[in-house]
């Protein structure tokens, strides 16, 4: 898959109190760490931080593993959706990955974190791209069942 940063103006001053750290979808391992490192600042009074995990049960079936599979074209809209969600919230600051491939569980395959002076527009943001990442990014997963058998369920909508 691509990596996009989403920034690619390349001044990190402005940078700083603002706008999107980094955007990806790929196969490298993410981690909330990651993200909130990437928008840690002296100015920032919040950083909201999100992971979704893979888990073990989906509507009452065990679930062994899911590969997520992702268009060509999702590292440009995930950074079109933190872009997006950095303009509504111009005073925070965005980092956010998706991964795909095989992905046992317990591993992370979303991971985001949001930095701000306060903590409600941090909250807000954050949830704001979640909710986006997952109504817009096209990113499906094939989960795999403890009784051997697979289902494909598309992440849009």
């Amino acid at each position: 898959m691509t990596t996009e940063d989403a920034t690619g103006d390349g001044n990190a001053a402005a940078a700083e109190h603002g706008g999107v750290a980094f955007a990806r979808v790929d196969g490298s391992a993410i981690s909330v760490a990651e993200c909130e490192a990437a928008v840690a600042s002296d100015a920032a009074g919040a950083v909201v931080a999100f992971a979704g995990v893979v888990r073990n049960h989906d509507e009452g079936r065990d679930v062994s593993w899911l590969d997520y599979e992702g268009h060509p074209t999702a590292g440009r809209v995930i950074a079109q959706v933190a872009a997006d969600v950095a303009a509504r919230h111009p005073r925070v600051r965005i980092a956010v990955a998706h991964r795909v491939g095989r992905l046992a569980i317990g591993d992370v395959a979303l991971a985001c974190a949001v930095s701000s002076a306060h903590r409600a527009e941090a909250f807000a943001a954050c949830a704001l791209l979640v909710d986006e990442v997952k109504r817009r990014v096209p990113i499906w997963k094939e989960q795999g069942f403890g009784d051997g058998s697979t289902e494909w369920v598309a992440s849009l909508g």
